[in-house]
């Protein structure tokens, strides 16, 4: 599997978590796929420059420049869509009316600790919005794949990198499988990739579980 179908493979498999009448706020990289899988489910997807009521990708001929996510990428906006300022942007997200942030990581801990803004010896460009939402928002659901370039897992026994926040995520999509995070620690919840529980224990250094979820529960 391509690297860019595997992100598109997440994506789509986060999208299945989403509920009908959900607030959710998309941070960068995979989690910005997510709008080309959202048909059909009537989602509000605010993003914190600004917006309310985020769409799809433009095509080429229709990018407006003044119409883009945090991320910088170019968006469209939806009918009823709604614009403010970062002020007002943040006060949704401290004053819990998130209902799901899907973040993506560089490292995540087995009981969901994520860490996803500073790299060691690495330029910091900016703390972003990560910290906020993990205090903010009612659910968060992070995205990545399972392992870093160099091969090391993303998921680890305890973070090497600086943390997010203390606050547990909820779910961590991956090229792999799909993890829940529980007071006992990480569980699996579905398989994606052809391997074994056991395998995958053995590759990310861990023994891991299967575990019942339900997407409300």
């Amino acid at each position: 599997m391509l690297n860019q179908d595997k992100r598109h493979a997440i994506a789509k498999r986060i999208a299945e978590e989403l509920r009908d009448g959900q607030i959710v706020n998309l941070g960068v990289g995979i989690p910005t796929l997510l709008t080309s899988y959202l048909e059909g489910k009537k989602v509000y997807l605010q993003t914190e420059n600004g917006l309310l009521g985020m769409g799809p990708p433009p095509s080429d001929e229709k990018i407006d420049i003044d119409l883009i996510s945090a991320g910088k990428e170019p968006v469209t906006h939806l009918k009823g869509a709604s614009f403010f300022d970062s002020a007002d942007s943040f006060a949704l997200i401290r004053g819990g009316h998130i209902d799901v942030a899907v973040l993506g990581i560089l490292q995540v801990d087995i009981y969901g600790e994520i860490a996803n803004w500073a790299v060691p010896n690495q330029p910091i460009l900016g703390v972003g919005g990560a910290m906020d939402l993990l205090v903010g928002a009612k659910k968060v659901i992070v995205a990545s794949t399972l392992f870093a370039k160099d091969g090391t897992s993303k998921l680890v026994k305890k973070l090497t990198y600086k943390s997010s926040g203390v606050r547990r995520v909820e779910l961590f999509v991956s090229d792999y499988a799909v993890f829940k995070f529980t007071d006992e620690g990480v569980k699996v919840i579905e398989m994606i990739n052809d391997i074994s529980i056991e395998e995958l224990s053995e590759k990310v250094g861990c023994d891991l579980e299967f575990y019942e979820y339900s997407v409300y529960s």
